[in-house]
């Protein structure tokens, strides 16, 4: 898979800093004043891209009354319908170019996750930037094989995914000649307890499938985020909402703005930490080196005087020979007069 991507004009590789994505989902709360403001907010935080999902509730589920397309098992959900849960969560299509056109304006990319064909040309006739597969359409060949004949940069988002799940979708991309995919750790649950996280599966797949790596992070807080840079995430997805209380489907486990400005501030800071995997001094450290000990005579000697433990130390500053030379000094005398305090040099030993 290629190491060098590109979404719009902005290079995504293992040097680059870290694209940072906005998932608005449906915290718009069918309301497209807001949607917008969203946008705003998630420039003000330093995102560079804001995502949306394009769906139609008879698109994603079917419209049903039997037990399984109600929602159970714990969730944030349950007692929904999947067709009433999407039909609050969908972003309506006519707001797509709109959004696209806001983004622009503000300098940021846009782009979606399609869930059915209709969508992918949907997307393609807007020209978005980027295609992201969700995590429970990652097991959709179809689809991902008709998205990946757009040539678009693909996203996948891992969250219910097996090792042959991700195996399958790359091969099916790589048969459609894209090889210009992104994999985001991920765990589908709403929010993400931390333990369940596993951060350090980011490079286990980065060895397994040669790809950008990057992570679609529904945990509360900024800490796996910030922790997922330091193993290799290139990308970063986190749902963005005006305020969590709200309310609608994604809101209680969507960022705030300040939370959000202050995941990317510090993400930004790591990446000036992390800096090189070379070793070698900066400025800094090199200036400082000043500090470091060297040998002084400490007593005054006579010429010919031998330099023994009593008058010669290792010490602060570092204007002497290296204390490396010590031992060698102490089988040698003194070439003149050395008064106490002066800093060794060859040209005063013999």
């Amino acid at each position: 898979m290629n190491q060098e991507i590109y979404l719009g004009h902005t290079r995504i590789a293992n040097d680059s800093p870290v694209f940072i994505v906005a998932e608005m989902s449906a915290n718009h709360l069918q309301d497209y004043d807001r949607a917008v403001r969203i946008l705003h907010a998630a420039k003000e935080a330093g995102a560079n891209a804001v995502k949306l999902q394009t769906f139609t509730p008879d698109s994603i589920t079917f419209d049903g009354d039997a037990p399984y397309f109600s929602i159970s098992g714990g969730t944030l959900w349950d007692g929904a319908t999947y067709h009433q849960l999407y039909s609050r969560a969908q972003t309506p299509w006519e707001w797509h170019p709109k959004l696209m056109e806001e983004a622009k304006k503000l300098g940021l990319l846009c782009f979606s996750s399609p869930f059915d064909p209709t969508a992918v040309d949907f997307m393609a006739e807007l020209d978005m930037p980027a295609v992201k597969i969700a995590s429970y359409e990652i097991t959709d060949l179809p689809l991902i094989r008709y998205a990946a004949r757009l040539h678009k940069p693909m996203i996948f988002a891992t969250g219910i995914a097996r090792l042959a799940d991700i195996e399958r979708a790359l091969a099916v991309c790589q048969e459609e000649g894209n090889e210009d995919v992104i994999l985001l750790k991920c765990v589908s649950g709403y929010p993400t307890p931390y333990e369940d996280v596993n951060l350090r599966v980011i490079p286990t797949l980065h060895t397994a499938f040669d790809c950008l790596m990057g992570l679609s992070d529904h945990t509360m807080g900024i800490a796996t985020a910030i922790g997922s840079v330091c193993l290799g995430a290139r990308m970063i997805e986190k749902h963005l909402t005006l305020r969590r209380a709200d309310g609608g489907p994604d809101g209680s486990f969507s960022m705030e703005p300040a939370e959000f400005k202050e995941m990317v501030d510090n993400i930004r800071i790591l990446e000036k930490a992390l800096g090189s995997d070379a070793y070698r001094l900066t400025k800094v450290q090199k200036a400082e080196r000043k500090d470091a000990r060297s040998l002084f005579v400490v007593k005054d000697m006579a010429p010919g005087e031998p330099f023994t433990p009593e008058n010669v130390r290792s010490i602060r500053p570092n204007l002497g020979l290296a204390p490396v030379y010590y031992e060698e000094i102490l089988t040698k005398k003194a070439a003149c007069a050395i008064g106490k305090g002066t800093p060794l040099s060859w040209d005063l030993i013999r």
